[in-house]
Formats: C-alpha cells, structure tokens, sequence
C-alpha cells in the first residue's frame, strides 16, 4: 500500500516544495553533500524524473498524510490574507501561548500542547512566564515549582520529573521532547499527567533502583500542570502509527497551533518581532535601514536559507555587524544551501 507525505520544508532543484504531497518512495537519508527523501514526481515537475529527491534537514521536515494525497482546500483569492492581516493573527496566537502560560502556572490552566514549526520563538515566551514564577519562588524562599525539560526524556525520567512537580500550581514545561511520542510507556505517562479528570493518578509498576533511591513512590496523584511544545502538527499528522495516540492526547487538554504554516508566514513572524524592537534589540550598530536589508535578504533567499528562522535573523545580522561590506558574501557562504 502506497503512502503520501506531505512537505512541511524542503527544495526540489531550489524550487519550494512547502506543502505540496508526494508518494513516498524512501524515507529520510542522509547523502555525502545533502539530505533528503525519495518521492515520486508524478508530473508535479515537468521534464523531471519520476523519481526525485525531495532536499529537506531532517523527517521532520515532512509529515505523512496516509494512504491516499489529501486535497486541500482551494481558497478564493479574492479572499486571501494581506500581510498584516496574517501578522495580526499570528500575533494574537502568541498573545494567546502567553495568557494560557500564566494560567498553568497559577493552576488555572493544567495541560497545553502547543505546536508550530522551529526556530519561530514558540518558546520563548513560555519560558519567560516560568523564569517568572520561579524567580518569586527563588525570594520568597519557597520550593520552585517549574522546569523546563530539553530534548530526549526516558519513560522513567518523564516519571520522576511528574513527580518532582506533581503538586498543584507546578508546571512542566517539555520542549522539543518529541521521542516521548514515539515510546508506548512515556506516552501512556504523559496521557496521564495530561488528563482532564480531576484525579490524575500516575503510577509506575516496574521495578526500578532508581525511583527507590530517589524516594519516588510506584504511583502518585499528579495537581500539577503540563505544557507540551512540539514541531508536530497535530491536525495533520497521518501516521496510523501516531494518530490514535495523537487524537488521544488532543482530546485531554488545550491544543494551541500557531499556525505557521508556509513560508510566508515564518517569514511575517520574523518581520513582526523585528518590528516591534524585539529581535535586533541587542544590536545598537544596526539601523532601521540595515534591518530592512536583512529581512529583505531572507525573503530574497528563502529557498536557498538552511532555515527560516529568528536565529538565522540574528546569524545574518552578526555578519552585517562584523563584515558591513561584505555581509551578503558571508551570509549566501554560510548559511546558504550550495546551489
């Protein structure tokens, strides 16, 4: 049985494929020189091959959409979004991840997952909110009571961490912890400490030396509260492997998608931090002349960039400081992809 995929970033012979499907022929490699994955052409490029290689960073950057391409929906042009109309939006999703941050830290709010696509600052608000709360614990001497969890987490350190934070008005925070996903156990864990019922009970049956060291009983009552950050897309993951799972963990809590979905809209959320002083704040040398220079060259090089990002912004704007005349050699030499 076939399988579609879907591209969330990648080229084709420096052609934007962003969002376009294909029939997956092979998964995600790693070549000499670049990466990519295996689809067939089926037309979409004309005097092609019928097999090509799709140029992407890594198997996040496609999403499978099952067995079938799914059609997606053709919008009147006349009613498109302008740009500030996109921007607006965006800001008001941003706006909205802040709000419902500080509710999981009061308690108000006990589980979020929040999706959108790396490098866009999805974080970092959240991670403001939690510095926050912690630093009032930190002087008024109290027990702090959240963390923010980077990268790869086992089944027992997802565990022991609920635990450490499972009192009320504690917040978890996991960022970019995406392999708890795709273990059965961790993702059992985190249904539980997602749940919308008032009692959420966890519990650990296996033996394990560590959780006995730790003092960490076999289950517990998790009060505390969960914010998921992921580069995943809920609503249009395909994976049968995934959607149960997904769909479960959707249906417990607060799903929040920022809704950056193209290019262009990575694009307007770069250019709104930059216009509201945020993203170029700790560069005096940089004049409101030069950041425009700066925009203006990512979207010029918007299929060539390694990434559409705010840390791609600030690697640029580092060689428009260093080397002001020849800032766009540098850049297209080092954080271009080779033609």
């Amino acid at each position: 049985m076939s399988s579609y995929i879907e591209i969330v970033e990648g080229t084709y012979r420096n052609q934007n494929c962003a969002g376009m499907q294909f029939e997956l022929v092979k998964q995600f490699e790693r070549g000499a020189k670049k990466s990519f994955v295996t689809v067939k052409n089926q037309g979409q490029f004309e005097g092609c091959p019928e097999t090509i290689r799709i140029a992407c960073e890594g198997p996040m950057s496609y999403q499978f959409v099952g067995d079938a391409p799914v059609q997606s929906e053709v919008k009147d042009p006349a009613v498109q979004e302008t740009d500030e109309e996109a921007i607006s939006r965006i800001r008001e999703r941003f706006e909205i991840l802040t709000e419902m941050t500080k509710a999981a830290t009061s308690g108000s709010i006990r589980a979020m997952i929040v999706s959108g696509p790396p490098g866009v600052g999805k974080s970092f608000g959240v991670e403001q909110e939690i510095e926050k709360a912690t630093l009032l614990d930190q002087l008024a001497g109290r027990k702090i009571r959240a963390e923010v969890v980077k990268g790869s987490a086992t089944a027992l350190g997802l565990y022991s961490t609920l635990y450490k934070y499972s009192d009320e008005n504690c917040v978890v925070v996991f960022d970019d912890c995406d392999s708890i996903l795709l273990d059965d156990v961790s993702l059992n864990l985190l249904k539980g400490a997602l749940d919308s019922g008032k009692s959420r009970k966890i519990s650990w049956l296996a033996d394990s030396n560590l959780l006995r060291r730790e003092g960490i009983p076999d289950s517990f009552q998790f009060k505390g509260s969960v914010i998921f950050i992921t580069n995943l897309k809920f609503d249009t993951m395909r994976s049968q492997k995934l959607r149960d799972h997904l769909d479960a963990l959707q249906s417990r809590c607060h799903y929040l998608d920022l809704t950056l979905d193209t290019m262009r809209d990575k694009i307007l959320r770069i250019r709104q931090i930059a216009n509201d002083g945020e993203l170029f704040r700790d560069y005096d040398d940089i004049t409101v002349v030069e950041q425009e220079e700066i925009l203006s060259f990512m979207d010029e090089n918007k299929n060539r960039l390694r990434e559409m990002s705010l840390r791609m912004a600030l690697k640029i704007a580092d060689l428009r400081v260093s080397f002001p005349e020849r800032w766009t050699v540098m850049a297209r030499t080092t954080c271009m992809k080779p033609a």
